[in-house]
């Protein structure tokens, strides 16, 4: 079988991925990969990379799609396809910089759900009727993977490069995923990745925000598996 390797977004685990998981696993050997352990995107990409099969499919979302990103730039050749799902290749901007310190400093205070919560609610889903449903499996997520994991992510995304180099010299398929109602990774940055990346496609999820592969599921699926079997 064809090895599907899967890189949840920050603060995310294998649950953001339960109905791609499901149903992909029917076809592809589908793994997902610990992005918790490294501090900053060259030794999280080379984990990835040390656990994953010689060659494979990559799909990554959020914080997972700038992993990816990083696996590109360290390994191209042994990734078939690829898949960024909104996520942003962009360097971190400093105004989102400023940000870090004090959301780290309240998490190592015990205040971690309160940072999750005040980010998630405005930012992370369009309006839909299993809006709770959805936030409330990213907080358990979230809590599930405590304070230190919440640091090293922050730290790897603060000090991330730009990513739009590493893109432009990509040749494997691409697919490129987003919510149309995605405001922290908007459709704009989607579009650009399309732009620059020559054997690409641009797929956006409609009812959707930054967590297409929750809020609609069977369509994220979809969208995934025609990119796999094409």
């Amino acid at each position: 079988m064809t090895a599907l390797v899967l890189i949840p977004g920050m603060m995310c685990d294998e649950r953001i991925f339960n109905h791609q998981i499901k149903e992909l696993g029917k076809y592809y050997e589908v793994s997902i990969a610990d992005i918790s352990k490294h501090s900053n995107m060259t030794d999280l990409a080379a984990y990835v990379l040390s656990k994953a099969p010689r060659n494979f499919c990559l799909a990554g979302h959020s914080m997972g799609g700038i992993v990816a990103m990083a696996v590109c730039a360290q390994a191209p050749e042994r990734i078939e396809k690829l898949a960024l799902i909104d996520t942003n290749p962009y360097a971190e901007l400093e105004e989102v910089k400023l940000k870090r310190g004090p959301q780290m400093s309240e998490a190592l205070s015990g205040k971690l759900i309160n940072v999750i919560r005040d980010e998630m609610k405005p930012n992370y889903l369009a309006d839909s009727e299993n809006q709770d449903t959805i936030l409330n499996t990213c907080m358990e997520m979230a809590l599930s993977l405590g304070p230190k994991v919440f640091i090293n992510q922050s730290k790897a995304l603060r000090d991330r490069m730009d990513y739009q180099k590493t893109l432009r010299l990509l040749n494997m398929p691409v697919l490129i995923m987003c919510g149309l109602e995605d405001k922290l990774c908007p459709l704009d940055r989607h579009e650009l990745m399309h732009n620059i990346i020559s054997n690409s496609k641009l797929e956006v999820i409609k009812n959707a925000g930054h967590m297409p592969t929750l809020e609609q599921p069977i369509k994220t699926t979809e969208v995934l598996k025609k990119w796999l079997m094409n």
